[in-house]
């Protein structure tokens, strides 16, 4: 299951954060400022998986002797990937793969790229219903439901949640996209 999707710019401030997973406000703060400080000073060389914080952990509720509840229903697992000027982080539990939770975040990515025909931080930022119809395409409740782009941007065009930039914004240095097509592809 997947607990949460946030998204920083460089600079730490929340793009997006979708909790699927009840916190307190003040934990959501806390663990969103702890996993950015982890996240950013990982070197670019380093691998795009990492353990979740303690601090998330102890929040989690703790299940009664006898209940249902199995000890990898909780979050455990912190998969991210850097594109240029953003991250895009998943947190989730042990029972999902690190490789398709990558691909996830290839997938959402490269979703947002089509839809706003080379994605900025401004674009998130303006028209951040676009940005949580694509995640609400993707993701029901912590559950992946849809990973194919074709049927993703088609389900996003479908409830007219696209703003297309005019031409004249596109110019100006605001076109330069998080996946740096114009550059050969991704950095």
């Amino acid at each position: 299951m997947i607990n949460a999707v946030l998204v920083f710019n460089n600079s730490g401030q929340p793009r997006l954060t979708k909790f699927y997973t009840q916190l307190d406000t003040a934990v959501q703060q806390k663990l969103i400022s702890e996993i950015f400080a982890l996240v950013s000073e990982r070197p670019s060389s380093a691998c795009n998986f990492l353990p979740l914080p303690p601090m998330l952990a102890a929040s989690q509720p703790r299940s009664a002797p006898g209940s249902s509840t199995h000890h990898n229903d909780l979050p455990s697992l912190i998969t991210y990937r850097h594109y240029a000027t953003l991250y895009f982080i998943l947190i989730s539990t042990s029972t999902e793969s690190p490789l398709a939770l990558l691909d996830l975040i290839q997938v959402f990515v490269e979703g947002l790229d089509r839809l706003f025909e080379n994605v900025c931080e401004l674009d998130l930022i303006f028209n951040f219903e676009t940005l949580h119809a694509v995640l609400g395409e993707m993701i029901v409740g912590g559950v992946v439901i849809e990973t194919q782009l074709d049927t993703i941007v088609r389900g996003v065009r479908e409830q007219g949640r696209v703003v297309k930039r005019s031409d004249s914004a596109k110019g100006g240095g605001l076109g330069v996209g998080i996946l740096g097509w114009g550059a050969g592809g991704l950095r």
